[in-house]
């Protein structure tokens, strides 16, 4: 175990040439950033998650009943054994051939069928009050850091010239201010990796994994080496976005049309500037550039910057995602009435749609195709299509 510590804190990886640990430990005169700090992060990790669960129930929940918003989820399936069989042990999501067996197995029309399964599966999902508490608390964290982290960096002199993130490095002192700043961030990143496995299920499970994989390693990497003064404008740009996205969503739930709208338009403008602009010509320069030009490159600075850039690419994969979102969205609604969240159907994973919902219950025969011809022709919610997701998140 000794031989693989020296092996994975090997100076010559982490560090500066010419630069060892001993030139980091802690003295009177200075405080510098030391690995053992972060394993604060795992029990506070545990808290904010604990955290969240009395907010929801005794903050979120109260709100969102002031707001209307009801507890009840989606319309269950009429009880049946066989199909619950099929739905339990076999697939969710029956093919054709297996939609034809049961239709002559219980007399009922494959349309029937296909209902019942769909209604099953949104019988697992969560209420609109679950998914409002959730994006409520996700809210208040962002608010509350984002505001933190500006508060603190206008003091700096790093947020107004970028070079002072090199200047002295890596001797640059720890203040308490980043010491908290990352240690929070981190511990809500930790809760948010491991709360995806209970939350609400998302169509983008992967790329938020993945995503959250990213910014881990992005803050435990800049914090042991030193680099926290850049990893706090990162911090600090990315939550910028994500308080108007969950607002947006929690006034989608509230059915406070114009207000999502507005919010999202605002939130769409900002991620893509900010993300695609200010990310780019800001943070990769500094990180590319100018540290070559002061510091010079060295093995972590690589891997730093490798996630950075794989950051940027999330970033790219995301706007397309809620340019496409805003431009479907334009194209099928009513021109003034659009709603960008039920067109990507909170892409986070909601209630399917479809031509041939309705709320009549399965009958006990069999019906000819030509029973469905008056149902409903609008796909999606509000006669909106489904389409592509939206990002929530960093």
């Amino acid at each position: 175990m000794a031989g693989i510590l020296a092996w994975f804190w090997n100076e010559r990886f982490w560090l500066p040439h010419n630069v060892t640990w001993a030139d980091l430990k802690n003295t009177d005169e200075a405080t510098f950033p030391q690995a053992e700090d972060l394993y604060l992060a795992c029990p506070l990790a545990f808290c904010i998650f604990m955290i969240r669960l009395v907010f929801e129930r005794f903050i979120a929940r109260p709100c969102a009943m002031g707001l209307k918003i009801q507890a009840n989820g989606p319309q269950k399936a009429q009880p049946n054994a066989i199909l619950e069989k099929v739905f339990t042990a076999i697939t969710k999501h029956p093919d054709e051939k297996r939609l034809e067996g049961l239709s002559k197995q219980l007399d009922w029309d494959v349309r029937t069928i296909q209902r019942w399964f769909r209604q099953r599966r949104n019988q697992e999902k969560p209420s609109t009050l679950a998914r409002f508490c959730e994006s409520m608390w996700r809210f208040t964290f962002y608010l509350y850091i984002f505001t933190y982290g500006v508060r603190f960096l206008k003091k700096t002199p790093w947020l107004w010239n970028t070079k002072e993130c090199w200047y002295n490095y890596p001797y640059q002192p720890l203040t308490v201010d980043i010491h908290y700043y990352y240690i929070l961030e981190l511990s809500f990143y930790l809760s948010l990796l491991f709360s995806q496995f209970t939350d609400i299920r998302r169509k983008d499970f992967l790329i938020m994994f993945l995503h959250h994989v990213a910014t881990i390693s992005l803050i435990i990497f800049s914090y042991v080496n030193n680099m926290a003064r850049v990893g706090t404008l990162v911090m600090c740009l990315h939550d910028a976005a994500d308080v108007l996205i969950e607002a947006a969503k929690m006034a989608n739930y509230a059915k406070c049309q114009i207000l999502c709208n507005l919010l999202f338009a605002m939130f769409a403008i900002l991620f893509i500037s900010s993300r695609l602009g200010v990310y780019p010509v800001w943070i990769l320069n500094t990180t590319l550039f100018e540290s070559w030009e002061i510091v010079g490159p060295y093995p972590s600075w690589w891997v730093f910057n490798l996630l950075l850039i794989l950051l940027q690419l999330l970033h790219s994969f995301w706007s397309y995602l809620i340019v496409k979102t805003a431009c479907r969205a334009i194209s099928k609604g009513k021109v003034g009435k659009w709603n960008p969240l039920h067109v990507s159907k909170d892409d986070r994973s909601d209630i399917e749609s479809s031509s041939d919902e309705d709320d009549s219950p399965p009958p006990n025969q069999k019906h000819h195709s030509s029973a469905t011809n008056g149902t409903n022709k609008n796909h999606g919610t509000n006669g909106y299509l489904t389409g592509a997701p939206y990002p929530d998140e960093h």
